[in-house]
């Protein structure tokens, strides 16, 4: 049995899931208000047969006990997993992650250090200039507490002298990055005389350190070095505060430095994140994505590169293979933009959030908390920032100006797969042209789609997602990458499953890094320690090698029609306790489309099937 399965085995859902979620009992299931989304009338459900969740309310999606934590946390497969296995009691072999403990040594040394900076700013008389720079920030003791600030002093060996007295080594404070090596041998402290901002992680353990300069000390702000723990482009500021506002505001504010997003949480706007003064990346972009679908961008009018970072330029059809759009590094040049991640149109909402000119967030919400939250109300979707932009570079009187219009903006329309969007920005860009409709509308056609996985993920917009039934093995899965893992040439079939599709997290998991990679070294690699295992035994598993494409197209017939099932019958379950229990008509009327159209899916998979087996009569 895999660590995964003894976790499973010995987790209850109920348990889980009622920490977050106040359960009641219905017959064989269990039902509750959904915790990721606003809701009067409960559309949660939990099974604890299946050891699943689903939810048939504005989320239309479900799983197993991984994906819930997953989802509710914001964290990986493999956090989950240590965070699962620990409430479980089940010890993770070092051989599946031989430098967990090595890491869990360096969250221990960054926590000891931030109480060790914390206790000076609030305590040691030497530390009256910091504590004197922090009143004028008008932070509160409140604050000052809750994101742990704290001040190094102005000595060469003060941290790491009280770090070895308690029990650490000196290897250890050089992996955290606390120490540096000094010019006649031996190491001194990184930090010296800086106001301390410590950097977490999600789950709030401390990755690292942000540190500004209480002198004239060059640079201004200082950062951890990169480390086992800490990548400063996949960390954001201030996240593990956040989590909570983000989820239930359902929208995420990104602002540039690490006081803007305190003063933020101080007065009330506590869905407030930081990206520690560089443009957001992909990992950033990563972790929001789980958390919201809506993302604000608060950005000062004046900023140098400010056009650079939000123009929506033409890119190759091998780099673009998602409904999506560029967001540049505001230090790159207009002659040679860097695309540091793509803003998703159809599913992720981006905003542009304008300040006042020569203000920053924590000016305007010291000042005016009211005109902060207006700017918030007013801020625009990405696509109608765009349209601003380039409508104000350009002389819309003119000829020239019209078709460059045009020529800029089509290309971002295009990328817009909502049929009602895309009209709407099309009537929009024929309004700010002059421009016939019908003319944007037919040279909009002969612009050709994404290749890549552009038709792949279409299907996967429309599908009802993750279903998740039971927690053991699931020999069609495990058959189904089998086949995957052996035979790459099946990378090319015209027809795969929806990740949904697979009802363990496990396989879910490597499905998905499957679809982005070439190799199986390359797949494992983007795999927490604890898969690859499973993977290699995948990869081993022993197969006839006959007709593999046939084998591969029957997998996926067959486990799409066993998600449909599953759905089908959990939609039915919750139908008739609607109707027990006087759900209303809307409610009723919902669930029944929802079983109209899996329904439908049902048939079409029967369908197919039926055509296969016809034609293998006609072969014979």
């Amino acid at each position: 049995m895999s660590v995964i399965d003894e976790v499973k085995q010995k987790i209850d859902i109920v348990d889980v899931v009622g920490q977050y979620v106040r359960l009641t009992k219905s017959g064989r299931t269990l039902r509750g208000l959904c915790p990721f989304h606003s809701e009067k009338h409960p559309s949660f459900f939990v099974y604890p047969e299946q050891q699943s969740w689903h939810c048939f309310g504005a989320c239309n999606t479900g799983g197993d006990v991984f994906s819930f934590v997953m989802k509710k946390e914001g964290i990986d497969f493999g956090e989950t997993l240590r965070l699962l296995a620990q409430k479980a009691g089940v010890t993770l072999s070092t051989k599946s992650e031989p430098k967990a403990k090595e890491k869990e040594r360096l969250y221990q040394v960054n926590q000891a250090a931030a109480q060790y900076f914390h206790d000076l700013l609030l305590q040691s008389p030497e530390s009256e200039k910091a504590r004197s720079y922090v009143a004028s920030r008008g932070l509160s003791i409140k604050t000052v507490t809750e994101f742990q600030l704290g001040v190094s002093p102005n000595k060469w060996e003060a941290l790491k002298q009280h770090l070895l007295d308690i029990g650490y080594t000196e290897a250890e404070l050089s992996a955290a990055g606390l120490v540096i090596e000094s010019e006649g041998g031996g190491t001194h402290d990184r930090f010296r005389n800086r106001l301390m901002f410590p950097i977490c992680d999600i789950r709030g353990r401390i990755i690292g350190f942000g540190a500004r300069a209480l002198d004239d000390s060059m640079p201004k702000y200082l950062n951890s070095p990169e480390t086992p723990i800490f990548d400063k482009s996949g960390s954001l500021y201030g996240i593990n505060l956040a989590k909570a506002a983000i989820r239930k505001q359902e929208m995420v504010v990104i602002v540039e430095g690490y006081m803007d997003a305190i003063t933020a949480h101080q007065n009330g706007f506590d869905n407030v994140v930081a990206s520690m003064g560089t443009a957001v990346t992909e990992k950033q972009f990563d972790t929001l994505k789980k958390l919201t679908k809506t993302m604000v961008f608060a950005m000062d009018a004046d900023a140098a590169g400010m056009e650079a970072m939000l123009r929506v330029e033409r890119t190759s059809r091998e780099s673009l293979d998602k409904d999506a759009i560029p967001i540049f590094d505001p230090s790159s040049s207009k002659e040679r933009p860097k695309i540091l991640t793509y803003a998703c149109i159809s599913d992720i909402e981006v905003k542009v959030l304008i300040l006042p000119a020569g203000r920053d967030p924590d000016d305007v919400i010291k000042e005016d908390t009211q005109l902060w939250q207006k700017l918030l109300d007013e801020a625009l979707p990405v696509v109608d920032y765009t349209f601003n932009r380039v409508a104000a570079e350009l002389d819309l009187n003119t000829a020239q100006g019209k078709s460059l219009a045009v020529q800029k903006l089509l290309e971002t329309v295009a990328k817009i797969k909502n049929d009602t969007r895309r009209d709407h920005y099309l009537h929009k860009l024929s309004k700010l042209t002059g421009t016939g409709y019908d003319k944007l509308e037919a040279a909009l056609s002969r612009i050709k789609p994404s290749r890549g996985r552009r038709q792949a993920e279409e299907p996967r917009q429309e599908a009802i997602v993750q279903a998740l039934r039971p927690v053991f093995a699931s020999p069609l899965e495990e058959y189904c990458l089998a086949l995957l893992l052996q035979h790459p040439e099946l990378k090319g079939s015209s027809q795969h499953p929806l990740p949904e599709h697979f009802e363990n997290s496990e396989n879910r998991e490597i499905f998905v890094a499957w679809q982005k990679v070439d190799d199986l070294s390359s797949l494992k690699e983007q795999l927490d320690p604890a898969i690859r295992e499973y993977v290699d035994r995948l990869a081993a598993k022993s197969l006839l090698p006959n007709q593999i494409e046939e084998k591969y197209a029957d997998c996926v017939l067959n486990l799409r029609k066993e998600f449909l099932r599953s759905l089908e019958a959990k939609r039915e379950a919750a139908l008739a306790l609607e109707a027990e229990q006087g759900g209303t008509a809307a409610e009723l009327a919902k669930l029944e489309e929802q079983g109209i159209e899996v329904s439908v899916q049902l048939g079409e998979v029967f369908a197919a099937k039926g055509r296969k087996v016809r034609s293998k009569g006609g072969e014979k």
